[in-house]
């Protein structure tokens, strides 16, 4: 039923919306305005007031979209990504010359008339009479601003987009019932203040300001005269009147606007002729958009701040009502990550590795105990231009999440091995025989009583047969030896470890569980940079693993208002004892100190990591900590296509590539920044006896680069360590034992620096 007065009686109003409506049902009036004399009617069927009243007088403005800011944890912007341009903005904050432009324009009798103006009405219905075609609309602006609405509702849904813009009476008559409405409800300002916030401008800008921005680079209430006709011209026909592509058709129209606005009294004829004789005085800033104009590298952090915001429930119970709110915009999202440690992180990355290399690096840095993401930067640079090497494919994380399948991690998984046998029980202790060469110990215990056997014989390696036990976990770990490890998976068996796994957050980067076979302990399963990186937090923090954020908060902008939307929050459970973690801590800090990772070492501060280098040589990693960050380094080929061997990565040539010669020095490089001014904090370390039965003649070799150890004399000697003893008293020196080359064995280091001992996957 009809709205009623007080009195009982319809509003001249809605008495004229009855008219109206019938008027229009009957085809006498808007059939002849809006579309040629043919076609179906919509609502012609009923033709009657009855069925103009039963048309929804409700509209459901959709908040409009605006820009939304990603910003860094102290506040700066990293980028600005939006699906429409557009800040909203009072009436008072928009220049008076453009309010009186575009009713000048569009709707000059807009402050006479109601939701139609029936003068328009009968002007255009005569013109277009005696023309023989639609010449003329009689759309004031407030219809105008209604159809608006039905196009930012319909969003980038072509169908809906058509839907909300076709030619049909059933359309129009809506239009104006709504219409009406809106007239009652909201007045002539506000209205006026919705269309200039609605409206597109063309160049991706939408509404006012983001077009005062856009083509002047100043805000609407600064508009002067003649730049204020200029947008009020452009409405009409955004890529017709485009001035940046047309400068003489934008003049015209623009001068169009400044003669109407004589006519209707809004500024004097010499106002008006001094306005058309000045230039158009164009400031333009190009559409800045998306994640690409993210600062400091950060772009693929960028990505993974909007792919957590579409995945995560938190935001909406699909992945439809999440898109929606992100479209929609007007956030304000607030990150963990820090500017110091992502600076670092691109310049270290910078440092070693160019983006023309065959092979890339990536790196994340994650904030034990808290599970905050504070750097995150690839080498390829963040982009959709493929012939400059660009890529969107963010390497450091998960394939749902905007990443690939992931990364052999190598060796770097076995702490997690010895974290599990050291929860279980296994004193770290531990010796085992340690072979060159032996066949996976078969069967073996996996989850849910099943057992693994090694059907075909399978074998596995040290990667240089003078690699041999027995060892220690101690000197197992220091030396990344293989055969050590699958002795030590073998004796606790496979679940125990999936599941300490499970616990630290490792999961595959395809989103596939990890396999039941004894060869993960050397690190067979995919994973990414930031879930390695997550996972020896987990060793930093004590044994508390935290799930991990990128987000700190948000504020949505609604119109003039803004709330505060609730944001994922890290999760922190125990993954191991306090013992547990600080025994893994000691065992790796022997890594950095005179084990495979010492190129990774900080000078500065005590630090723990571990080496890793695939079969084949197509990923090689330094994952490590220190009591205050932890972080992961990968270097390799995407594609697993090219194998890091006689290769160039940063104008250095690397015979071999290994964990401690490229991914170390990036993970030195990167933590030493971003701790730079930091509290230096200490590891709660254990002390960890030798074993009874350790062979104190075993010297130290490399983390497994060299099939023969490298001599010093031809080895390399990027990063080598002290030649064999004897070796180097004769002409083994220092620094020319391999690329990383640890001590040489005791005996075989004569004469040219000592042949490390490598032979392990890492």
């Amino acid at each position: 039923m009809p709205k009623k007065r007080s009195g009982g009686g319809l509003s001249p109003t809605q008495q004229a919306a009855k008219f109206l409506g019938v008027s229009v049902l009957a085809g006498a009036v808007l059939a002849g305005i809006a579309l040629p004399a043919v076609g179906a009617l919509g609502l012609a069927a009923k033709g009657s007031v009855e069925s103009f009243d039963a048309l929804p007088a409700n509209l459901k403005t959709p908040p409009l979209s605006q820009r939304t800011s990603i910003l860094d944890a102290e506040g700066g912007t990293i980028a600005t990504v939006y699906s429409r341009d557009r800040t909203v903005v009072p009436l008072k904050e928009i220049s008076p010359y453009m309010q009186k432009a575009i009713v000048a324009i569009e709707d000059s009798r807009f402050y006479e008339h109601g939701a139609v103006d029936l003068k328009g009405v009968l002007r255009a219905l005569n013109k277009n009479a005696r023309s023989g075609e639609v010449s003329e609309g009689a759309s004031t602006l407030t219809q105008q601003y209604v159809k608006n609405v039905f196009v930012e509702e319909a969003g980038d849904d072509p169908t809906k987009v058509a839907q909300a813009t076709q030619q049909t009476i059933g359309r129009k008559i809506r239009e104006l019932k709504l219409a009406i409405q809106v007239e009652e409800e909201l007045g002539k300002k506000k209205i006026l203040e919705n269309y200039l916030n609605i409206t597109f401008f063309g160049q991706q800008a939408y509404g006012v300001e983001a077009a005062s921005q856009r083509y002047f680079s100043k805000s609407a209430k600064d508009l002067e005269v003649q730049e204020a006709a200029l947008l009020a011209g452009i409405v009409q026909s955004p890529s017709r009147y485009d001035p940046v592509n047309d400068e003489a058709e934008a003049t015209k129209r623009r001068n169009v606007v400044l003669q109407r606005m004589a006519e209707v009294g809004d500024i004097s004829q010499a106002e008006a002729d001094k306005a058309k004789a000045a230039p158009l005085g164009l400031k333009v800033s190009r559409p800045k958009n998306g994640c690409i104009t993210a600062v400091k590298g950060a772009g693929f952090f960028c990505d993974y701040v909007r792919e957590v915001f579409l995945s995560d429930p938190v935001f909406g119970k699909t992945k439809e009502d999440r898109a929606k709110i992100w479209n929609q915009g007007g956030l304000t999202i607030r990150t963990t990550l820090d500017p110091q440690a992502q600076e670092s992180v691109q310049q270290s990355i910078k440092d070693h590795v160019y983006t023309s290399d065959e092979v890339a690096t990536a790196a994340t840095i994650v904030e034990p105990g808290t599970g905050k993401i504070v750097g995150m930067g690839q080498s390829r640079p963040y982009g959709v231009d493929i012939k400059q090497g660009e890529t969107t494919l963010n390497l450091s994380v998960d394939n749902d999440m905007g990443g690939g399948a992931g990364y052999q991690p190598g060796s770097t998984f076995k702490p997690i091995v010895a974290a599990a046998a050291l929860e279980g029980g296994t004193p770290a202790t531990q010796s085992y025989s340690s072979p060159y060469e032996m066949e996976y110990p078969s069967p073996v215990a996996a989850c849910g009583g099943k057992n693994w056997v090694n059907n075909e014989g399978a074998k596995l390696a040290n990667e240089n047969e003078t690699e041999v036990g027995p060892y220690d976990m101690k000197e197992a770990t220091a030396l990344s030896v293989n055969t050590y490890y699958v002795q030590l998976i073998s004796d606790i068996g496979i679940c125990p470890v999936t599941q300490m796994a499970d616990k630290m957050g490792v999961e595959r980067a395809n989103g596939n569980k990890l396999e039941q076979t004894p060869s993960i302990a050397l690190g067979v399963t995919e994973v990414s940079p930031l879930t390695m990186a997550s996972a020896y937090a987990t060793f930093a923090s004590r044994g508390m693993y935290c799930t991990p954020v990128a987000i700190e908060s948000i504020t949505q902008r609604i119109g003039n208002k803004s709330k505060s939307l609730e944001v994922p929050k890290s999760t922190c459970s125990r993954a191991m004892s306090e013992t547990t973690a600080d025994s893994i801590s000691t065992l790796l800090k022997g890594v950095v100190e005179d084990g495979t990772g010492t190129e990774a070492g900080l000078d500065s501060r005590p630090s723990a990591g571990k080496t890793g280098t695939t079969d084949e040589r197509f990923a090689a990693w330094f994952v490590g900590y220190t009591p205050n960050l932890a972080g992961a380094v990968w270097v390799g080929d995407p594609k697993h296509e090219r194998k890091m061997v006689d290769i160039t990565i940063g104008g250095v040539p690397h015979a071999k590539v290994f964990g401690g010669a490229v991914p170390g020095p990036i993970w030195r490089d990167m933590m030493s920044g971003a701790l730079e001014g930091k509290p230096v904090d200490q590891f709660n370390l254990v002390d960890i006896p030798d074993s009874a039965d350790k062979d104190k003649d075993k010297g130290r070799g490399n983390d497994g680069n060299r099939d023969d150890g490298g001599n010093g004399d031809d080895g390399g000697d990027d990063d080598g360590g002290p030649g064999g003893v004897i070796g180097g008293l004769i002409d083994g020196g220092t620094g020319n034992g391999g690329n990383d080359g640890g001590w040489g064995n005791f005996i075989q280091g004569q004469g040219n620096g000592g042949n490390g001992i490598g032979g392990r996957r890492d």
